[in-house]
């Protein structure tokens, strides 16, 4: 059964959707992927070196199109981009063709887990704590709207979100199978 299921992984950048996604693949015998990085792969470039080139608004079109391509797939867990959800298609596809989880976090650890890490072209602002702030006051309805699962990160090892996301799954699989 769970070949044919597709798992969407959604949240701010530093949630955790890479780390969560890879372990919760292995653990259900999927395939993960990572869409930024099958932009970089696609493009032969850096996703900071795109937002450079061609803005934000380019790599949201590419991001769009890499997305609608990779949930056709089946049996994938699916780490997107933190603004994948900016569009309204993406929130679509996402929702109709799988499962979305969203790895919600405070903008605190958020900030804690992507401080020094330099290849987050929002962040390189004057006040990136604060460009963090406001991308989550932003994204997180969209985030909640396209979500079939909400998950709070906060101070828990992989291993415990992965298993918590298991039940959640088992959980909703049952509820679905009731209904019918």
């Amino acid at each position: 059964m769970n070949a044919e299921r597709n798992f969407f992984l959604v949240g701010l950048m530093g949630a955790g959707k890479t780390t969560v996604g890879r372990a919760l693949a292995r653990r259900m015998n999927l395939t993960f992927v990572d869409s930024d990085h099958e932009i970089e792969a696609r493009t032969g470039v850096r996703i900071a070196t795109i937002f450079e080139l061609e803005g934000e608004a380019g790599f949201r079109v590419r991001e769009e199109d890499v997305i609608a391509q990779l949930v056709t797939r089946r049996g994938i867990v699916l780490a997107t981009g933190g603004g994948a959800v900016l569009s309204a298609k993406t929130r679509q596809r996402l929702r109709q063709q799988g499962t979305v989880i969203y790895l919600r976090a405070c903008t605190e650890d958020l900030w804690q887990r992507t401080r020094h890490d330099r290849n987050r072209p929002l962040l390189q602002t004057e006040d990136p704590k604060a460009r963090l702030r406001q991308l989550y006051e932003e994204r997180d309805p969209l985030y909640r709207e396209v979500a079939h699962i909400v998950l709070d990160t906060a101070h828990q090892s992989v291993q415990k979100l992965v298993t918590q996301l298991e039940a959640e799954i088992e959980r909703q699989s049952t509820n679905e199978n009731t209904e019918r």
